[in-house]
């Protein structure tokens, strides 16, 4: 048995302020800061913009920057290992 009871899908990705939101197939959208995600926190406008959507939906992968989030564990508020970054004052 799933956990989900629709699988999360990714259908697109925006970022906005600080912010990523990943918007879903079914409509619902996720909206998680950047400092979760020490690469994109780090990365350009265009490489945050170069990202595909993997698996059909069940991934987003950056290949300029080698960064890849399964869209289920943003679900779960599962992000990365390392832990959120803080901004330089």
């Amino acid at each position: 048995m799933s956990f989900f009871q629709h699988k999360p899908l990714a259908k697109k990705v925006e970022f906005e302020n600080d912010n990523m939101c990943v918007e879903l197939q079914d409509g619902r959208k996720l909206i998680v800061p950047l400092v979760y995600f020490p690469r994109l926190f780090q990365a350009s406008e265009d490489q945050r913009n170069g990202y595909i959507i993997s698996g059909g939906g069940i991934g987003i992968h950056w290949e300029s920057i080698n960064e890849d989030i399964h869209v289920g564990n943003l679900m779960l508020g599962i992000f990365n290992a390392e832990g959120p970054m803080t901004k330089s004052a």
